[in-house]
């Protein structure tokens, strides 16, 4: 009995230092470091953005008075600390649980969604908008309510246009006709401080995709692209199109459909352009290994599109299941989250890095072992080249802000 309880004690003696020497390889690479912890269950799931004075600003899906999440901000000091403060909490009527991160208007206003809210239960959903006051406090203001029948659950970020209209999608909702699917909606600001709200797009189903969880991006052109993250029962996502009409409507196309196997499966991120047009993403499940892929999708001369796998997560040490989009270098390095996998199985920050024979090199920049858990959002830059995101649970289970210095 006291050989076995040895035995037991040595292999987890074993695990743990082998977990630590997994940490240090990859902290000798890149620095990490903890920016902040949140005191209560908090859960940030959302991106995180920067303001010009290089202040962080995101969102939790849960804490506040009423748990139903908050909307804050990290300063900077000079010291190195950084300085957290709420600029609003959620209680209900106002919204509910935002999932997604905030987009900022020229004047520096703050736009977002909150998937629940709204206080009954035929409006379970709200995008809301704050702004600072001169004197340094934040309001909140409810742009649309949805009815169900115009969109449920936007988990997504919002984009602007030139003239001055959000663009989102909500995971499901719509007519009905379609069963519900989801919806690409258009929030037209109006003289009198109101926003109107129109679809642009209901999803069908099997014929167009379904669940859009994801947020928008626009071309040069003003199409705009997204990808829906497919229905039960057969369909593993799509990547679609809205082009826009001359009376106002848009014509949705799919530009690929994803089979489930090595190509991918279930895309919940959004898409990256690249200079020459090409669109860059992930999937969370798929691939030769079921662990998700990096994909690459070129568009051809006769209007079809190429969908080419950049890289295959095995589920092991270098990641599994990226659940949130991609960002560029200047070099042209690719760089995301994945929510599982790494040297404990809670996710890791990666960097691929092309060749010339047109193949890709990950390389783990930080596998998470507890100091901090499951990245469901994307990473984004400081001009200097550091990395900042959010991980869902901390070393109190509670999530975290971090820094990466590659």
């Amino acid at each position: 009995m006291q050989r076995k309880k040895y035995l037991a004690t040595l292999v987890t003696a074993l695990i743990i230092v082998m977990a630590t020497l997994t940490w240090a390889s990859s902290a000798a690479a890149s620095s990490y470091k903890i920016l902040h912890r949140f005191s209560v269950y908090s859960s940030p799931q959302g991106n995180l953005i920067f303001d010009a004075a290089g202040n962080l600003y995101g969102t939790t899906s849960a804490g506040g008075p009423k748990g139903c999440g908050n909307v804050y901000k990290l300063a900077p000091s000079s010291n190195g600390t950084w300085t957290y403060s709420v600029l609003h909490s959620f209680r209900g009527p106002d919204g509910c649980n935002p999932q997604a991160g905030l987009t900022f208007d020229a004047a520096g206003n703050l736009y977002g969604t909150t998937t629940g809210g709204g206080g009954l239960l035929t409006t379970p959903a709200s995008c809301s908008s704050w702004r600072l006051n001169p004197d340094g406090t934040w309001t909140g203001g409810v742009l649309h309510r949805f009815t169900d029948r115009d969109g449920r659950y936007p988990s997504a970020p919002l984009i602007f246009d030139a003239a001055g209209n959000l663009y989102g999608t909500t995971q499901l909702g719509g007519t009905g006709g379609g069963g519900e699917r989801g919806v690409v909606f258009k929030l037209a600001p109006n003289p009198d401080g109101t926003w109107t709200e129109s679809v642009l797009h209901e999803f069908a189903g099997f014929v167009d995709g379904c669940d859009p969880l994801a947020g928008l991006v626009f071309d040069g052109a003003g199409n705009l692209y997204g990808t829906a993250a497919g229905c039960y029962g057969g369909m593993d996502g799509v990547i679609f199109k809205l082009a826009p009409n001359p009376d106002g409507t848009w014509t949705e196309s799919v530009l690929y459909s994803f089979g489930g196997g090595p190509d991918g499966a279930t895309p919940t991120a959004g898409l990256t352009f690249d200079a020459a047009g090409n669109l860059y993403g992930t999937t969370d499940q798929g691939g030769a290994y079921g662990s998700g892929v990096v994909f690459k999708l070129a568009p051809n001369p006769d209007g079809t599109w190429t969908e080419i796998v950049l890289y295959t997560f095995t589920g092991g040490a270098d990641g599994a299941n990226p659940y949130a989009g991609l960002i560029f270098d200047a070099a042209g390095n690719l760089y995301g989250t994945t929510s599982g996998g790494g040297a404990a199985g809670y996710g890791v920050v990666f960097k691929l890095r092309p060749h010339l024979d047109g193949t890709w090199t990950e390389r783990v920049l930080h596998s998470f072992i507890g100091f901090g858990k499951y990245p469901y959002a994307p990473v984004i830059f400081d001009p200097a080249g550091n990395l900042y995101g959010t991980t869902t649970q901390g070393t109190n289970n509670y999530g975290l802000v971090f820094e990466i210095t590659p």
